[in-house]
């Protein structure tokens, strides 16, 4: 409970909304055409995906010292 109090949430958020930001931007730009890219062929699932993504890069791995 403790190491959860640590994280500060305002950073996980930032992450993960910048990262859902970037998926629809990369879903909206870049996309798939066809349909057949699993990732970039839906709105909801390139936001979601870069969300996690975002997550990924701002969840701290180890606490510091």
């Amino acid at each position: 409970m403790k190491y959860l109090k640590s994280i500060n949430i305002y950073k996980l958020l930032l992450g993960v909304g910048l990262g859902a930001v970037i998926g629809y931007g990369y879903y909206y730009f870049i996309g798939c055409n066809s349909g057949s890219c699993a990732i970039t062929s839906s709105p909801v699932v390139s936001t979601l995906y870069g969300g996690l993504i975002g997550l990924v890069f701002v969840f701290p791995s180890k606490k510091k010292m």
